[in-house]
């Protein structure tokens, strides 16, 4: 069981309307914000802290990229177009990006990840104690 708390943050209304986005036909239609998003799901388990990525498709050696740095855990994929002339594609390609907050108390040390069947899966470790809010000492200037 983990010391440390598993809290659930609110989901974002972005991804959700990127959907509607998503629809629509390849034109220039599209917002900025709405093309070449990674869908993520997360949650504490064991003092690790998991983030599971959907990328289906891809070779994890050549096509994806996964950096920590100052609390930010950063996955970066690319998939390519297969030209054809005949037939059609839903499928998205080109760059994508997705950064996420790290919850207090990730060590940068301590992180693994791997892939299978699509999805991609980073753990990083925890500090066993929740440490919370320093307290600071009060000095009396009288």
């Amino acid at each position: 069981m983990s010391n440390v708390p598993a809290r659930r943050r609110p989901r974002s209304v972005f991804p959700d309307l990127t959907e509607l986005f998503d629809a629509l036909p390849v034109t220039g239609l599209r917002p900025p914000f709405g093309g070449n998003l990674i869908r993520v799901e997360d949650q504490v388990e064991d003092d690790r802290y998991i983030l599971r990525a959907e990328l289906p498709g891809l070779d994890p050696a050549k096509d994806i990229k996964v950096s920590v740095q100052d609390g930010h855990l950063t996955i970066e994929a690319e998939r390519t177009e297969e030209k054809s002339e005949n037939g059609r594609s839903e499928f998205s390609y080109g760059s994508f990006t997705r950064t996420v907050a790290l919850p207090v108390g990730a060590d940068e040390d301590k992180v693994e990840a791997g892939y299978s069947k699509g999805i991609l899966e980073v753990s990083v470790g925890l500090s066993a104690k929740d440490e919370g809010a320093k307290q600071i000492a009060i000095e009396s200037r009288d």
